[in-house]
């Protein structure tokens, strides 16, 4: 379902006419706001299989005046992300996460001999994407693999799609609209928020069904 399409369905749960565009009037425009903060309430609920990527890097060792590459940006990966595992591919094992103090020790204070990359640690997030560094400074070519979950940005573009379960974010929207508006028509907006989890529960209970060690506690 696409971001006009979902704003559609919200205008005619209110008896509203539809628009061909999500900025075609000022109520749409404001409806396009509840679709949004119900996609992004939605997104939130749970790790979803349709927001779950994989990314590849490599890091490489220096060689001659050409200093290794121990860090990199994960392109086109957005501020609300969320990592499952990271795996070094070469040397078949996963990484650990790290801190910013062992790796500014590593860097500056005590540096290590160049050997496996183990550990990773996440700088800033800009436009074009995250900041990523591994150590210690890798003494040849590894690639590695970052699982995450990767949650949009804000839709802006009528033919955006979404990526987590319509129903419950239309669900959510009408809810929200329904509050905004001060009246429904006889349905309550508590009572179509209800209605709106529920859907959210069921979408989460299928989806978690694929990952079921996801969801089992373990003691530790």
């Amino acid at each position: 379902m696409t971001y006009l399409q979902a704003v559609n369905k919200v205008l005619k749960r209110l008896r509203e006419n539809t628009v061909s565009s999500v900025d075609e009037t000022l109520y749409s425009r404001l409806v396009g706001e509840f679709v949004n903060d119900a996609n992004r309430l939605v997104e939130d609920s749970w790790d979803w299989s349709s927001l779950r990527t994989t990314v590849t890097e490599t890091v490489t060792a220096a060689n001659g005046i050409i200093p290794a590459r121990s860090q990199f940006m994960l392109p086109n990966v957005t501020s609300q992300f969320k990592t499952l595992n990271v795996i070094n591919e070469t040397q078949k094992c996963f990484m650990n996460l790290g801190t910013q103090t062992e790796l500014q020790k590593v860097k500056y204070i005590d540096p290590v001999t160049p050997s496996v990359p183990t550990h990773y640690v996440y700088g800033g997030a800009f436009s074009q994407g995250v900041l990523v560094d591994v150590y210690p400074v890798p003494d040849k070519t590894y690639t590695l693999q970052f699982t995450i979950v990767d949650r949009t940005e804000e839709l802006t573009s009528d033919t955006q799609g979404l990526k987590a379960p319509s129903l419950p974010v239309v669900q959510f929207a009408h809810a929200m609209a329904v509050e905004e508006r001060g009246e429904t028509g006889g349905t309550t907006a508590a009572m179509l928020m209800g209605v709106a989890k529920s859907s959210l529960s069921d979408a989460i209970s299928f989806d978690a069904a694929r990952f079921p060690t996801e969801t089992i506690w373990v003691d530790v």
